[in-house]
């Protein structure tokens, strides 16, 4: 019985080798018959789509929404020829953040553009500072795009229009709403009459306070200063309901404005209110803007009544409606279409069609009546009256 059980597993170990043997002649069999599979190389990653093809210049660095269009530029994205900006130490920490070639820089705008010969100047500088941008590009013929508002008195923005309309040059005001969906959306639909006619717009747009968000110390020492912001919260955040007024009732100029002011933080921002309410009349309509740097946090919409329906965009995306009988509806509005969706691609659009940028909420046309009433609600507040335009 021991005999039988050796031979049994002696046979069995000796299958095995031949199965083992067989096997590995089989693979090299194989292996000449069938070329080896190769791994392709890694394939580099697309370039990045230009957002303009335009030769940009940007005009001072003082304004923290100049990272927005660095970021574009370290990623490829835009052209930028030149930068323009007298503080030394400003000029340095962001050469050194986006890595920046010395090249571009000067401290004195007319050497740079004369130099670089940009296509556009953007405006980063002190809203004060706007005017001097558009007196040194206006008489070459380059375009300027300003951060909002376009500037700090109706007596400067009346000068830089007579000199964009002296020069035949565009002279555009930028505002972060003008790139939300949501408020693209309800002027679509207002625009339909799908809402009826438009009585009451109400525009919250604020925070907590520049200094309290950790506005870095450049920005916030000109946004605080009333000669060059040319006020507090009500022309920093009341100009963006003043646009969107003016862009709904289509260019509408107002019959009237009143307006309040509040200094709630003396201490934080002794030179300029902190809070500011306006009433806007039209013949048929009343708009209410509220901007503040006395919010618990931040917030930017827009509601529209109009006789039959209402309209209210939550935030950049998200819109609530309800129209006629219909119960209350929330949608997420479509994004807006290229280049429509971006204040670069925007700004060369409007570069290369005289028609566009005419009658928007970047136009000047638009933003004159901005200036307008912001300088009412101003004299409201000074004079504590209402003012008829």
């Amino acid at each position: 019985m021991k005999n039988n059980t050796n031979t049994t597993m002696k046979f069995a170990k000796l299958f095995m080798c031949l199965i083992i043997v067989s096997g590995t002649f089989l693979s090299v069999a194989l292996a000449q018959v069938i070329p080896a599979v190769k791994t392709p190389p890694p394939t580099a990653p697309p370039p990045p789509v230009l957002l303009s093809t335009q030769k940009l210049a940007i005009a001072g660095l003082a304004h923290d929404h100049v990272h927005n269009i660095l970021s574009e530029y370290r990623n490829g994205k835009v052209i930028i020829v030149g930068i323009a900006e007298a503080d030394k130490k400003l000029r340095e920490r962001y050469q050194l953040q986006y890595n920046l070639p010395d090249s571009i820089f000067f401290d004195d705008l007319k050497k740079m553009v004369t130099a670089k010969k940009p296509d556009v100047v953007l405006g980063y500088n002190p809203v004060a500072k706007h005017i001097d941008i558009v007196e040194v590009c206006a008489p070459l013929g380059i375009s300027v795009m300003v951060e909002k508002p376009l500037a700090a008195t109706l007596a400067q923005a009346s000068r830089m229009e007579f000199l964009a309309l002296k020069y035949y040059i565009k002279l555009l005001t930028n505002y972060e709403t003008t790139w939300y969906p949501s408020y693209q959306h309800i002027y679509d639909v207002v625009a339909k009459d799908s809402i009826g006619q438009i009585r009451k717009m109400v525009v919250h747009d604020g925070h907590e306070g520049p200094k309290e968000i950790g506005c870095s110390k450049d920005f916030t020492n000109w946004l605080t200063d009333p000669e060059l912001n040319g006020a507090g919260a009500l022309n920093d955040f009341g100009c963006y309901g003043a646009d969107l007024m003016t862009w709904l009732m289509n260019g509408q100029k107002p019959i009237a404005v009143t307006a309040v002011a509040r200094h709630f933080k003396l201490q934080t921002y002794p030179k300029v209110e902190d809070d500011a309410t306006i009433i806007v009349e039209y013949p048929t309509a009343t708009g209410i803007i509220e901007a503040s740097w006395n919010w618990p946090f931040s917030i930017k919409d827009l509601e529209v009544f109009g006789d039959e329906g209402y309209m209210h965009a939550l935030d950049n995306s998200n819109v609530l409606a309800r129209i006629g009988k219909a119960p209350a509806v929330m949608r997420v509005a479509p994004p807006l279409l290229s280049p429509e969706d971006n204040p670069i691609s925007y700004l060369q659009l409007v570069s290369k069609n005289r028609l566009k940028g005419i009658t928007d909420r970047s136009s000047l046309k638009y933003n004159m009546i901005v200036m307008q009433i912001l300088d009412a609600a101003k004299r409201s507040i000074a004079e504590g009256k209402r003012i008829v335009l």
